[in-house]
């Protein structure tokens, strides 16, 4: 009864391993796979390649297992069987029909025959044995044939390149040597296969490549149209959907959503475009009736608020409707910095800007002036000393605006990027605003394909990062 217990402790032992074992298998696999993806490259293009060469090497190195194994080992055997048994035929010859040292007949006859040159040596000693090649078909076939057939002690060379192999079997009084074609005992043409095998893969890469690389190609055309549109810029002329049908339906799909898309932003604009101009003619009747009020001191008060509200309409209409029907232009930063400069004389500011490769970029104008203006607009309002560099490489645009103000708390920075977000210590506007100037400016460099960050400024304030695509 106790063995029995043990007996089933030990069985279940072994099934829980077994389960482990099989639940860790998904986990290693995905670890595999994981360490996989690491090295292999990320273009599409290049993994179709390997789809297309790995499964391709992995069959021609099992054909050519298979055919060195079965072909090239079977003919090299049978060969070499042949030879072997030729030579024990001489030797027989040889023992059996002894002609004092005469053995012209058996050369003639073995040479031919049986296509071999023989020589009858003195009893010399055999040379020693050579070092044996590390992979040889033919020295170790053709050393086992002669043992088995022939049995008497030989040396045997198949080294080197040569067309020969050299064979000595040692005699009773005398020394055997036979030369041997190693065509006659070796399938050495073994090569061609390979070659064929070879060529017809280059023929197979040279039809595959070009096919597989027009039928990525409509792929990456759709890539650029949508990143073209997610930049706001207009879509290549020449992009039309093409390709595969899978492909063709992404592309009909893409360009669908993109009218529909244009139709919201057009149907908003016109909306808003009403909304504001009644708005604003409410406004106008607004300060007409107070004007023609006559007193001032009553009125001001009522100005001020018509003011203000005008101003919160204008911030929300501008970040409602956003530039995005702006078709991309040229923008000078050189110009952009000397009205900069005229506008920090005004508000008798220090200013600094600085430039690093082409000053023109292609953004929507109107749109990105209003971005640096938002930005730089509050660093002249909380800042004495500002500074801008701009630095425009290889088609990415990064400027960086530094101030000496109070700047923004580490906690609060993106929250200063919320729509009608205003904090108490936060610089999104002046207490006139609406809380919509940072979120503007960042609405507008992401429409660009970019973004705007913000960190501690070395002059002791803040700064703003902007990296737009131009």
């Amino acid at each position: 009864m106790a063995t029995s217990e043990v007996d089933r402790t030990e069985n279940e032992g072994f099934a829980a391993r077994v389960l482990r074992t099989i639940a860790s298998i998904p986990k290693s696999w995905k670890r595999f796979w994981r360490l996989v993806s690491l090295y292999l490259p990320k273009r599409l293009y290049a993994r179709s390649l390997i789809i297309i060469i790995t499964p391709m090497i992995l069959l021609q190195s099992v054909v050519t297992l298979v055919f060195m194994e079965r072909h090239w080992q079977t003919v090299t055997q049978r060969l070499s069987t042949a030879v072997t048994r030729d030579i024990a035929a001489i030797i027989d010859m040889i023992e059996t029909y002894p002609e004092g040292d005469n053995y012209a007949d058996v050369i003639r006859i073995a040479q031919e025959r049986l296509r071999l040159k023989i020589d009858i040596l003195p009893p010399d000693p055999l040379p020693p044995p050579g070092p044996r090649p590390f992979f040889s078909i033919l020295d170790q076939i053709l050393s086992a044939e002669i043992t088995d057939q022939i049995d008497r002690p030989f040396w045997i060379d198949t080294v080197g390149d040569s067309d020969v192999v050299e064979v000595r079997i040692q005699l009773e009084d005398k020394v055997l040597r036979v030369f041997v074609r190693r065509s006659q005992a070796y399938a050495s043409n073994t090569h061609i296969f390979i070659v064929w095998m070879v060529g017809t893969s280059l023929v197979l890469l040279m039809i595959a490549i070009p096919f597989l690389r027009n039928q990525i190609k409509p792929i990456l055309q759709l890539a650029e149209a949508a990143e073209s549109f997610g930049k706001g810029r207009p879509m290549p002329r020449n992009f039309r959907p093409r390709g595969a049908e899978e492909v063709r339906r992404a592309g009909f799909a893409f360009i669908q959503m993109r009218e529909r898309i244009e139709r919201q932003i057009e149907q908003r604009t016109a909306m808003l475009t009403g909304v504001s101009h009644d708005l604003r003619t409410i406004l106008t009747r607004f300060k007409l009736q107070l004007a023609l009020s006559g007193a001032k001191a009553d009125t001001e008060a009522l100005n001020q608020d018509v003011n203000d509200m005008q101003a919160m309409l204008e911030g929300y209409l501008s970040f409602a409707r956003g530039e995005a029907l702006e078709d991309p232009g040229r923008f000078d930063l050189t110009d952009y910095f000397e009205k900069l400069a005229e506008e920090a004389k005004l508000r008798k500011r220090t200013l600094s800007t600085s430039m690093t490769g082409v000053p023109d970029i292609h953004v929507r104008p109107n749109a990105f002036n209003r971005l640096l203006s938002n930005i730089v607009g509050n660093a002249f309002r909380y800042a004495k000393n500002v500074r801008v560099s701009a630095t425009h490489t290889r088609g990415s645009l990064t400027m960086i605006i530094d101030d000496d103000g109070p700047g923004v708390p580490a906690e609060s920075r993106e929250d200063v990027f919320k729509p009608f977000m205003r904090l108490d210590a936060a610089r999104n506007l002046d207490a006139s605003g609406t809380g919509l100037g940072l979120s503007i400016a960042r609405d507008i460099a992401r429409s660009h394909g970019g973004d705007i960050t913000l960190e501690d400024s070395p002059m002791g304030g803040l700064r703003v990062i902007v990296r737009v695509p131009a």
